[in-house]
Parts: C-alpha cells; sequence; structure tokens
C-alpha cells in the first residue's frame, strides 16, 4: 500500500449498508408478500465520489463473492469501510457455509491489512460491532484487535429517540478535518469502551461516538452512530459538514497527517 497524501484520491472499499424486505401484506381474509431491496448509504457514497476517491461498493449480498479474499487484493485499498453488516456475512462464504469447505478468513485479512498500513473505518448501526440481539458479534472476530474500542457481549444499542447531544471534545484532531464542534442532533448508537491508548474525539455522555487509534502500522476508526437513517436524521445528513466530516475521516484512516 503506497502512502496517500491527505490531499491525493483514495482507493475506498465500503462493504455493508443493504439490505432485503420480506414483507406480508394482511387485508383481512387475504394477505400477499412483497420483497424490496434497499441501500441506505447513497449520501455516504455521493460524499466518496464527489471527493475524487476511487470507490468500491460490496453490498450486503455481495460479500460472499465480491469482497477480497486475498491479501493483495486487499492492499488495492487505502481504507476500507464497514457498515452495518455483521460479522458472519464475512466468515460464511458460501463455499463455507454450503460446501463445508475451506476458505479465507476475510476478517482475519483485513486486520493483517490494517497492520501493514491500511485503514480500518467501522460505522454503527443495528449490525456493527456488537448489534441487535448481539447479532453482529465482531467482539467474537478478528476485528476485535484492531478497533480502537472493545465491545459489549450483549446487544449494545443505545436508543434516543428525543435525540442527543454530541459532544466533540478533541475539535482539533485532524480526523475532523476543521468540522465545527457544533453537529446536529443524532437519534442512537452502538455503546462501546474505547481501548488504552485510543483517543475519543467525541462522545455522548460517557459512551464514545467517535474514536481513533493504531493497530501495527495501519488506522482504525470507530463512528459508533450511523451515516443515514434512523440514527442519523436528515439533520444530519444533510449538514453542510456531512461531506468534509466523512472524507476527513476516510482521509485520516488512510495515512493522512496526525496534528
Amino acid at each position: 500500500m503506497p502512502e496517500n497524501p491527505r490531499s491525493a484520491p483514495l482507493r475506498v472499499l465500503v462493504a455493508g449498508e443493504s439490505w432485503i424486505k420480506h414483507t406480508i401484506h394482511m387485508k383481512g381474509f387475504d394477505q400477499f408478500h412483497s420483497t424490496e431491496y434497499e441501500e441506505g448509504a447513497g449520501g455516504f457514497l455521493d460524499c466518496v465520489r464527489a471527493a475524487g476517491h476511487e470507490l468500491t461498493y460490496v453490498r450486503g449480498h455481495e460479500i460472499s463473492s465480491s469482497f477480497p479474499k486475498s491479501a493483495e487484493a486487499l492492499d488495492a485499498f487505502d481504507v476500507v469501510v464497514i457498515s452495518d453488516i455483521g460479522s458472519n456475512s464475512f466468515l460464511l462464504p458460501d463455499e463455507t457455509f454450503l460446501r463445508s469447505e475451506p476458505s479465507p478468513n476475510k476478517l482475519a485479512l483485513v486486520r493483517e491489512y490494517v497492520g501493514r498500513g491500511g485503514g480500518l473505518v467501522m460505522i454503527g448501526g443495528y449490525l456493527s460491532f456488537t448489534g441487535i440481539d448481539g447479532k453482529a458479534r465482531y467482539g467474537m472476530s478478528p476485528l476485535a484487535d484492531v478497533l480502537p474500542v472493545d465491545l459489549m457481549p450483549t446487544d449494545d444499542r443505545v436508543e434516543i429517540s428525543d435525540g442527543l447531544k454530541v459532544d466533540v471534545c478533541d475539535p482539533a484532531h485532524p480526523v475532523l478535518g476543521g468540522t465545527p464542534a457544533e453537529w446536529p442532533m443524532l437519534l442512537g448508537y452502538n455503546r462501546t469502551f474505547p481501548k488504552e491508548g485510543a483517543e475519543v474525539v467525541a462522545r455522548s455522555g460517557d459512551d464514545p461516538l467517535l474514536v481513533v487509534g493504531h493497530y501495527g502500522q495501519g488506522r482504525s476508526v470507530a463512528f459508533t452512530s450511523d451515516l443515514a437513517p434512523h440514527w442519523a436524521p436528515p439533520e444530519f445528513v444533510e449538514w453542510e459538514h456531512y461531506a468534509g466530516l466523512w472524507t476527513s475521516i476516510l482521509a485520516w484512516a488512510a495515512g493522512g497527517p496526525e496534528g
């Protein structure tokens, strides 16, 4: 992975933020079913493209077939973003789950990739960190070593329907890229605990919202709230500094200035 100056275009791999809904419609005696496919990262992906970065997007149902399966394939990227997709999607590829064949451990490959100097950003959601009903399970995965936070063993969601105030406790940190300290409200997050040596840049009460750290020669970032609804309401997604915040986070994770 060659070094990328902060201003240079980055090669960004984004995984997750898509889902399929099966709906049962009940109308008196009768019922019928419908199926919808949705993606939640449109605004975020637009920001990455608009900043001039090279984007590869692997949707949730594509991870088994399209997420990198070798160190060489991962080294083609400067930063990997995982958002709202559980560890099982990486750890149970078709060849193993369906046919009991050995296959590369994709999350172990990500751990080694960061150790060699790559960047990792995990963004919160119902299937990030530990997740709803504990189903994301990253604390039992190889990424537990890489993330700058320790995870809860059980459901880690904190739902704040009336909105939470973000406390930017290190406004000068370069991961923010000069983003103002006054953020729009958020509606929830995954509860985590900063590791020793990690830097908490923003929090809600005693819980971290944005934490940065190092692993080996690389860097990792935990943004424990969301990039889209429902935890990120329109006020946040449409915020004039939304794009700048995310592009700064990506740049720092990929090796941008420490200070």
